[in-house]
């Protein structure tokens, strides 16, 4: 991540030793460390939804914090406001750059996950997305494939509720033309067949990710069958390694050999069930390395989908958590 007074990003140091870099610098500026403290966390979550990336999120948040922290805050009246239309910008930016690169991808281009914490010594959770149905990684996967103004428009005013009237200055289009936009982006989502942004029942969810787990750990195919639906597609993210994700694996039976030669009792890997963006999924490793995670999506009790992410650099906010 950036550092915005040291500019460079700060591979090597974790994200509070940066913030401490900072308020070590702003040390008397009790404007913007006010503006810091109160929409931080707003601005990663309104980063990370329209990125995908909670790398790419902290950077673009980063950028906007020192563009406020070059300007002159007496003139700005509403500062969460004068912020967001930054970070939106920005990631407008990002993503139509980013477009470019995806479509050279070789398979699909999956989110980067984030492991909820479940322990005292995990990240602080103000340094962490908001975990709720809105970032379920089946939602953010459509997002990816919406176009980089659906996406940013359909996030601000149908997750966040700011007016298409204010959207329309962030995006540069006019508030009719945000309106379509919008209604395209909602259109995309119904035709996943998953209304009400990807609500679910968390405890059928476990249930049926138990049951996977289980079929899974004995290497039986026939028990990991009846859990998924007919036409049930399975497709991986591994960084563009494996030309043979290059399509998805669709129906039952392939998908379920795909899945037990992957994490079957076979191949050495043990499934966990974790929450992983706000619901309950599935972490992978494989000798005590995290090597993949699971999301599915459910209809009538049955898996109708399977993402796997397996890309090593969308890991690294899982392996870190688990290391916490």
């Amino acid at each position: 991540m950036r550092c915005v007074t040291c500019g460079p990003r700060c591979h090597t140091r974790p994200a509070y030793l940066v913030y401490l870099c900072m308020g070590d610098m702003l040390e008397g500026d009790s404007s913007f460390a006010g503006a810091w403290s109160d929409h931080h966390g707003f601005l990663l979550d309104v980063a990370y939804r329209l990125l995908g990336s909670y790398s790419d999120a902290e950077d673009v948040v980063q950028e906007a914090f020192s563009r406020l922290l070059r300007s002159d805050l007496d003139p700005i009246e509403d500062v969460r406001a004068w912020l967001v239309v930054v970070v939106s910008r920005l990631c407008l930016d990002q993503l139509r750059s980013a477009r470019v690169r995806h479509e050279a991808y070789v398979g699909p281009w999956f989110p980067e996950p984030l492991l909820g914490a479940e322990s005292s010594t995990a990240p602080d959770p103000a340094d962490v997305v908001t975990l709720d149905e809105s970032v379920r990684l089946a939602m953010l996967i459509v997002l990816e494939r919406m176009s980089p103004a659906e996406r940013v428009v359909f996030v601000l005013h149908d997750v966040f509720d700011i007016p298409f009237e204010n959207v329309a200055t962030m995006v540069g289009r006019t508030v009719a033309a945000c309106r379509q936009l919008a209604s395209r982006a909602r259109r995309r989502i119904e035709e996943e067949g998953a209304a009400g942004r990807f609500a679910t029942d968390p405890q059928e969810q476990q249930r049926v990710i138990d049951a996977f787990i289980a079929a899974c750990a004995n290497g039986h195919v026939r028990e990991l069958l009846p859990l998924l639906d007919p036409s049930v597609i399975g497709w991986a993210d591994t960084g563009g390694a494996m030309a043979t994700v290059a399509q998805p694996n669709v129906g039952a039976e392939l998908v379920a050999e795909r899945v037990m030669s992957f994490f079957g009792a076979p191949s050495g890997t043990t499934l966990v069930s974790r929450y992983v963006n706000g619901e309950p999924a599935m972490v992978a490793s494989r000798g005590g390395e995290v090597v993949a995670v699971l999301a599915i999506t459910l209809k009538g009790g049955a898996i109708t989908r399977i993402y796997g992410i397996a890309d090593p650099r969308k890991l690294a906010h899982v392996k870190r958590a688990l290391e916490a």
